[in-house]
This record gives structure tokens, sequence and C-alpha cells, in this order.
């Protein structure tokens, strides 16, 4: 705005300039006995008339102040919604994680930390299930959406919510204290966490079959389980192992890897010595990280043979203790949330709707269940149809399997 004024204060000056030089460049010769009057008539009229390309200059000037006025007073367009749910209720976290399994509430420990604090620091938060559809803008689970921002990266959600919502569950900690809580997170989220992904990847029957995992219900897929698993052995199984190696742990041999992961409990044990917690009476941010981790450990199913789950129940009993206590406390709807799966078991249910109290006239009643019935015809034949597709899918699957068993044992052989 400044600069549009400057500029055409300039050009108007110049313009002056070259009216008043015309003028006198124009000026006609006049007599010495002129009269005064007729003087100041003449030397007036070429100033009062200018030139029509100076008076388009103006204009367009006067235009542009216009238009940078109008710009200015015009209010600001609102911003899109960045978030998966835009109509959010203020002040409520939205935490975006894997589903449930009939063990465990999440097979991450990074969204049971994460669902862990949240109910520890008594803030009201709700599950999205999105059948893991979504990522952070990280490519992470969890993350979470609060008044329409979205925060990820399970470590950053608690330190922002904390922050926002004073409510720090380490407050009460000395430097020492605060010192050794960060060293066994780091150990545990650094260490212990890889030694138990180096046991899922190279495991994955196991793993599915110790938390009673059903791919369908996590994915909200109608494929059969049987077609899941397969790719879920080659896709999990072989980039989870990459990442095992890349980070340094994969590396390793099996019963060097396993002894890593019998120190770290060992190491976890002793520090929490005959405590209920950690630093005390009340729990902290390391108990949380540690129920979150060990958790992954100790409920897998007993049929499964895990030797770090028996090492932790067999010569690490106060972690045992801890993670129950940590479960009775966070987790009072445990055994519904895991028989049901339900993502919110802690939010209120809404009242079931009153049954209709008027009935309809006979003929129309009739009407609706004929029409009731071919619309359940209709429904039976395209799930046959599916049935069969999905079948014919599973036993090419199993197919390829074997074909790949094959080559496998051929070339075991050679």
């Amino acid at each position: 705005m400044q600069c549009v004024s400057e500029t055409s204060a300039v050009d108007m000056a110049s313009e002056e300039n070259n009216v008043t030089a015309e003028s006198k460049a124009v000026e006609p010769a006049k007599p010495a006995d002129a009269p005064q009057d007729n003087k100041a008539e003449v030397e007036a009229a070429p100033a009062a008339t200018p030139a029509p390309a100076e008076e388009g200059k103006e204009a367009a000037a006067e235009k542009k102040e216009e238009e940078a006025k109008k710009e200015e007073a015009a209010p600001p367009a609102p911003p899109k919604p960045t978030v998966h749910k835009p109509n959010f209720e203020q002040d409520v976290v939205y935490l975006y994680q894997f589903s449930r399994t009939p063990v465990l509430p999440s097979l991450s420990s990074f969204c049971l930390k994460t669902e862990t604090w949240l109910r520890l620091a008594g803030i009201k938060y709700e599950n999205v299930d999105h059948k893991l559809k979504f990522r952070s803008k990280k490519g992470q689970l969890p993350f979470i959406e609060l008044n329409g921002e979205e925060i990820a990266d399970s470590s950053i959600i608690i330190k922002e919510l904390a922050e926002r919502f004073e409510k720090d569950l380490d407050k009460d900690l000395d430097n020492e204290q605060k010192n050794v809580a960060y060293a066994l997170t780091s150990m545990i989220e650094n260490h212990l966490l890889w030694v138990v992904m180096w046991w899922r990847t190279k495991f994955t029957d196991d793993v599915i079959k110790g938390y009673h995992v059903s791919l369908q219900h996590q994915l909200g897929s109608k494929i059969p389980n049987g077609i899941l698993n397969f790719f879920f052995k080659f896709t999990y199984g072989r980039k989870g192992a990459k990442k095992v190696k890349a980070q340094g742990m994969g590396v390793h041999k099996a019963e060097e890897i396993s002894e890593f992961g019998r120190r770290d409990l060992k190491v976890l044990s002793e520090q929490l010595g005959d405590k209920p917690f950690f630093f005390g009476d009340e729990p902290t941010s390391l108990d949380v990280v540690a129920f979150a981790n060990l958790a992954q450990v100790y409920f897998i199913d007993k049929e499964v043979d895990y030797p770090l789950r028996d090492f932790m129940q067999e010569s690490c009993a106060n972690l045992v203790g801890l993670v129950n206590r940590m479960k009775e406390r966070c987790f009072p709807d445990w055994e519904d949330m895991c028989k049901n799966l339900d993502m919110n078991s802690h939010l209120p249910k809404p009242p079931p709707e009153e049954k209709e109290t008027e009935k309809k006239e006979g003929k129309e009643e009739k009407g609706e269940k004929e029409g009731d019935k071919e619309n359940e015809k209709d429904k039976e034949v395209e799930k046959d149809k599916e049935i069969e597709k999905l079948e014919k899918e599973d036993k090419e699957a199993e197919k390829t399997i074997e074909e790949n068993k094959s080559k496998e044992e051929k070339e075991a052989a050679k």
C-alpha cells in the first residue's frame, strides 16, 4: 500500500513539472501594456487542462489504491481442515492406533503406551476405529488429533499433552530419578523392543497364534484369514526382518539376542525391587513405558513357545506384578475390551433405541416381509458368489505356498 502511494506521488509531481514547463514553452508574446488579468488567465489555462495520458496515469494509480484497500478489508479465507475427524469435540483427544486383539489392547507397544498414559492422566479421549487405513504425516501409528491439529509419535504426543493439560506424571521426581527414568526408557524402547521385534519377524505364525490375531478384523477385510496370513508372513516378516537388521539387532545370533532380552529384563527387575512402581507408590512415565512393552511379552498365549516370556515369569516375578498392577489401575475394562474387541469400552454407551409402539397395517407389513425375503435371497446369492471367489483365491494361495516350499526343499537338498 505504501509503495503504491509513494509511486503515485512521484508520478504526479513529475506531471506537474511537465505541465509547468510546457506552459512556459507555448506562452505567446504579449504587448507590454497587456492587462494583468489577461496575463494570469493565459498562464493558468494550460495548467488547468492536463494531457489525456496524464489523466490515465492518475486514474490507474487511484484504481490500484482502491483494489489494495479492498484486499485488506476482505476477511481471510478459513483454513481447510487437515484432520480425519473434522466434526471434533473441543479438547477431546482422538487416538489413531491398531485394533484390539483377544489377549492385548494393542499389538504396538507405542500405541499401548499412549493409551495407558491417557488413562493414567485422566484425559478425555476416543479411539478412532480406522482399520489401519490412516497414518500420520510422518507415516506412523499412533497419532492423535486434538482441536483440529495432528500430533504424531508417542513420546511427542505425551510431551505435548502433558504441557497443554498440565498432567506431568514425573513432576514429583528429582533430577537423578528423571535421569534414571530417561536411561531405562531408552533401554526399553531402543533395545528390548527390538529383541521382541526380532522374535515377531522370525516367527510370524507364532505371532498370529500367540496374540489370537484376526487379520480380517484388524484390516476390516472380507478376504479369508488364510490368504491374509500368507501375505502377512511375506510382507511383515520380510520388511520387519530388514528393519531389525538395519537397526543392528538382526545381525546377531538367536542365542545372543535372547541373552540381550534376559539382561534387559534383569536390569528392570533389579531397579523395581520390592516397590509397587519404579519410584514409589505412584506410577510415572517409566512405569507406563515398561508396562506397554512388558505386556507384549507377558500376555502371549501359553500354548506358544516363547523363552523370553518364560524367563520373565520364572526369574522376574516383580515385573509380572508390575504388569498386573498397571493393568488393574489403567484398564479395569481389559476383559471386556479384549473379549468384544471394543475400541471405546471406556466410554458410556448410548441408550438403546426405543421400540416402535404403533404397528403398521397388515397389508403393508406383509408387503415389507415379502420384499425383505427377496432382498435376503439376492444377498445370499451374492454372498455365495463371493465365497466361491475367495475360496478359489485361497486355493491358489495354498498352491503357491506348496510350490515355494518344494522349491526351498529342492534348494536345501542341493
